[in-house]
């Protein structure tokens, strides 16, 4: 659940880039200034006695409410020998309080349609919780308990100690995660505690004792350490009453917070490391340079300048490392700024058999760009656009709009942060970001990481050992003379979470839908509160239909489609839409694909042309086919050294052989090679019709104006009749297998347990929908229970209902250490059995029911999120009314229903097993339980065939 600094690194780094594009005629449109404007967060503040800073941003259009609380304490505040403490007692929040037995934040959240999670960044830890908005009372009720009364005993400690240790492995088992958990920060200061990684290492977690944890809480969480910002539907003399009822009787504890004031020096030399890691597909490069804290006033141009290198394809790295000289697979940088110095990094992944010195060349000689020249208006307008749109989109939500006051409060100092440096990121110059460059972005001042495969190494190397300095200065945590150790009071004198209040209805989406002449459908929501607009056009015909010997064909298809049409190449189409503010997506799913931008309102008319553009005359170029192949095939090897990912994959083999569904999405190496423009082109003449294709437009803009700019864009598209296909058949499926892929030195197995399914049209897709949530839908899902809370036996468990046009599949997955495969198998298959045997209680039912319709909600609260339920409505023949069906579908499912849908659905006797990990730790065991099972080397593994071998 729990998220820190090197995973959002990682995301930023190996996540796709986002395609984008321009306006007809083929020469670039030069970006205007941003006309749509972001109004500064409307709040209210005040200080309470203790100390307590609490915000209150009111939003009467949401039915949600969002409640945070912010510690001014994360990991560079860790104790000496006790790295990753603060993530660690970040766990241990959800836990018991004096007056909530363990787990009661998820009942309090969860169970009621809402959400909650927590994070740990190097200079805080923060807490959320998004719940309906008569809820409000019951979590400011629940964070003040926690606040003063946390509950810290041996088994919970033991237990979350354990998962902590499985979230850990988990990061290093995916590639390249130790590269940014732990390797950058380590190369990046030689003296600050930053230098150590937020989740810290098995031994420092071993070390750490109870009694370590209450004194950790005992000096940090303290109201005058915190900061509680509520956003949402509320009242706000109601909420004053409730924070003064709750949280002002806390006691402000005498002694004073310890503070980390060391000084990083002046990195005097440059520094280097190459390192040799398994799991490693592709090698790569990363570059930092130190930057200086968030508050600084070089930060709007330090982050100008980032976007100029790396947001979109039309920026400078992926132009350069990707697109033109195609030396990389991605190409990013990253900002990483704090209340104390901070990094900018530069990475490059390698494209295949490209030498990882062309890739650090290439990033350095982007960075004597920046410093040598500056930059153009076109560029720098751009950027600015881009960051606009982007700080709209985080503020859609009431989530949203408070994470971006909280972070301003703790990090800067100030909730009024963020609104200053969007505004001063509106006057950056050229010269600015020249300046910057040259000031931060020197060589003298970098530190590289080459990161490889050990096959790479030349005879006799090992490589560099990154770690954290011994010149690092960390203290010792001093607790206080006196800590007291609330404990769980017994059930009469515990004072019970007050009853909600009554509830607030949530808007439903309402749809407005005609059709062109050409037979394009097209459908409008309006959302007014901000100027934004996510639009889609989808059509039939996806990853299904890809033939036996074209896997990945659909989604080659998509991916080359935003490169270039008859009046605009790649680059033209990524710069003008970029140039806007704006992005532009294409994809495809198993039963469609679609080409979407998001953009600023003021921009919806270029921005649907390009969209137009892009959806009736790509060209499909034999050199852009080339690229998206290489670039799918790299995409594929990394993949295939995930032990989670590719577990998932093999099992959807292991369910459907030869049938739709069951190859990759993405394809294999062997069938992408075999795509020819020739299939590409007919791929998209069948699919792309305006017949059978539907416009969805969500945001800031009238039914009106949308057939306006329907018409102007699409009314000429002309295209022969399709012809529909039938939704996939599997006639029937392979016998279920046990399936082990062997991969020697894997830090963690992925475990899934997967069968045939059904189709979203099912009579039975909504009992079966219920089913699946009480079965691994949330945090507090009997499969979550069972093997992460109950035993620690890994970060996560869940399962999943895919169901497509056709039948889909039901799959529960896990990720642990190898060792303890076999018993999660176990328990997957003993809680997927006693579904089918016996009724859900009543009690349990409701709040599955809960976590369905509040997951619904929320999807609704976002533009791009509604796009995306009505997107997916149409590609499964699903009447746009099942907006206003979904929530009283769901309702009407009792208990008799999902039982018989558990035994027609999720009965394990028809399902497939499938471990990928280290097979010698955990095969003898596996064996026991399955003597059928098939070992099947990773080295040798053919996902192109239904043998898998």
């Amino acid at each position: 659940m729990r998220l820190f600094r090197a995973a959002l690194m990682l995301g930023a780094a190996l996540l796709p880039l986002a395609a984008h594009a321009q306006s007809a005629g083929g020469e670039s449109a030069k970006p205007n200034p941003p006309s749509a404007t972001l109004k500064p967060l409307d709040f209210t503040e005040r200080t309470l006695p203790n100390g307590l800073k609490v915000y209150a941003i009111r939003d009467t259009g949401t039915s949600n409410v969002s409640v945070q609380v912010w510690y001014n304490v994360g990991s560079k505040d860790d104790p000496a020998g006790r790295s990753g403490f603060a993530h660690l007692f970040e766990h241990l929040m959800f836990k018991a309080t004096r007056n909530l037995p363990p787990e009661t934040f998820d009942r309090l959240t969860e169970d009621v349609g809402g959400n909650n999670n927590a994070s740990t960044s190097d200079d805080y830890t923060e807490y959320h919780e998004t719940v309906p908005a008569n809820h409000l009372q019951r979590l400011l009720f629940a964070e003040a308990d926690r606040m003063a009364n946390l509950v810290v005993d041996p088994t919970n400690f033991a237990s979350e100690r354990d998962v902590v240790k499985e979230e850990l492995r988990g990061d290093f088992a995916r590639p390249y995660g130790k590269l940014f958990s732990a390797y950058t920060a380590a190369a990046s200061y030689s003296r600050h505690p930053y230098a150590r990684s937020t989740i810290g290492s098995i031994a420092n977690l071993d070390s750490a004792s109870i009694d370590d944890v209450r004194a950790f809480h005992a000096v940090y969480y303290r109201p005058d350490n915190a900061v509680l910002v509520v956003s949402g539907n509320f009242d706000p003399a109601q909420l004053n009453a409730w924070v003064n009822q709750y949280f002002a009787p806390i006691k402000r504890p005498a002694g004073k917070i310890p503070r980390v004031t060391v000084t990083e020096p002046p990195r005097a030399h440059a520094t280097r490391y190459t390192v040799y890691e398994p799991n490693t597909p592709l090698p790569a490069v990363v570059i930092g340079y130190p930057v200086p804290a968030d508050n600084d006033p070089d930060n709007p141009a330090l982050t100008v300048m980032n976007a100029i290198l790396s947001t979109g394809e039309s920026s400078r790295l992926y132009q350069s490392l990707v697109y033109r000289d195609q030396l990389a697979a991605q190409a990013q940088s990253f900002v990483d700024t704090k209340q104390g110095p901070g990094n900018l990094f530069v990475f490059a992944m390698m494209a295949g058999g490209k030498p990882v010195a062309a890739g650090e060349a290439a990033l350095r000689a982007q960075i004597a760009k920046l410093r040598d020249a500056p930059v153009t208006p076109e560029e720098l307008t751009e950027a600015k656009n881009q960051i606009l749109t982007a700080a709209l989109l985080g503020r859609e939500t009431a989530e949203g709009k408070g994470r971006a006051l909280a972070s301003s409060a703790i990090i800067d100092g100030d909730p009024r942060t963020s609104d200053r440096q969007l505004a001063a990121i509106q006057k950056v110059t050229a010269a600015d970001v020249q300046r910057v460059a040259r000031k931060y972005l020197r060589d003298d001042a970098s530190a590289t990481i080459v990161y490889e495969s050990p096959e790479m190494a030349p005879a006799g190397a090992k490589g560099d050992t990154i770690a954290v300095a011994n010149t690092v200065q960390v203290a010792n945590l001093v607790p206080p003379a006196h800590i007291d150790t609330p404990e769980l009071a017994p059930l009469a004198d515990r004072i019970a979470p007050p009853k909600s209040g009554t509830p607030v209805a949530a808007a439903i989406p309402n749809p407005n839908e005609f059709r062109l002449a050409n037979g394009l459908r097209v459908v409008v929501v309006e959302r007014h509160a901000l100027p934004l607009l996510s639009a889609a056009l989808v059509t039939t015909g996806g990853g299904a239909d890809d033939p036996a010997t074209r896997a990945g064909l659909a989604d080659l298809t998509a991916d080359v489609m935003t490169k270039g049409t008859t009046t605009r190449s790649a680059t033209q189409i990524a710069r003008e839409i970029e140039a806007l503010g704006g992005s532009i997506s294409s994809d495809a799913g198993w039963d469609g694909s679609d080409v979407a931008v998001t953009i600023k309102s003021d921009q919806a008319g270029p921005a649907l042309a390009i969209l137009a553009d892009v959806a009736q005359h790509p060209v499909f170029a034999a050199e852009e086919v080339e690229r998206a192949r290489v670039q799918a095939i790299d995409g594929v090897s990394v993949t295939m050294k995930d032990p989670g990912a590719l577990s998932g994959l093999v099992s959807a083999r292991a369910v459907f052989g030869n049938a739709p569904y069951g190859h990759p999405l993405s394809g294999t190496p062997g069938s992408l090679k075999a795509i020819t423009q020739g299939d590409i082109r007919q791929a998209y003449a069948k699919a792309w019709h305006p017949d059978t294709a539907t416009l969805i437009m969500v945001g800031d803009i009238t039914p009106a104006q949308a057939r306006t700019l329907a018409e102007s864009n699409f009314a000429a598209w002309a295209a022969p009749a399709a012809v529909i296909a039938p939704a996939p058949v599997v006639s029937a499926y392979p016998a279920p297998r046990v399936i082990v892929v062997d991969m020697p030195d894997a830090g963690q197995a992925g475990v899934v347990v997967a069968r045939p399914g059904i189709a979203r049209s099912d009579p039975e897709y909504y009992p079966a929908s219920v089913a699946n949530a009480v079965l691994g839908g949330g945090y507090s899902s009997r499969l979550n229970s069972e093997i992460r809370i109950k035993r620690g036996l890994a970060y996560g468990a869940s399962s999943s209902l895919n169901a497509h046009r056709g039948p889909g599949t039901l799959s529960a997955r896990t990720q642990t250490k190898n060792p303890t495969a076999p018993e999660t198998v176990a328990i997957m298959i003993e809680q997927m059995k006693r579904l089918g045997a016996e009724p859900v209680p009543a009690a349990e039912l409701e709040t599955r029911k809960a976590v369905l319709i509040g997951g619904f909600g929320r999807a609704s609260e976002t533009t791009g999120g509604i796009a995306s339920v009505l997107g997916q409505y149409v590609l499964e023949g699903v009447p746009l009314d099942e907006l206003k069906r979904f929530v009283p579908a769901v309702t009407a499912v009792d208990s008799a229903a999902v039982q018989k849908a558990a035994q027609d659905v999720i009965d394990p006797a028809r399902a497939s097993v499938v471990v990928v990990g280290d097979a010698k730790l955990f095969l003898p065991a596996l064996k026991k339980a399955y003597p059928q099972v098939e070992v099947i080397p990773a080295s040798t593994l053919d996902l192109s065939k239904a043998a898998l071998k």
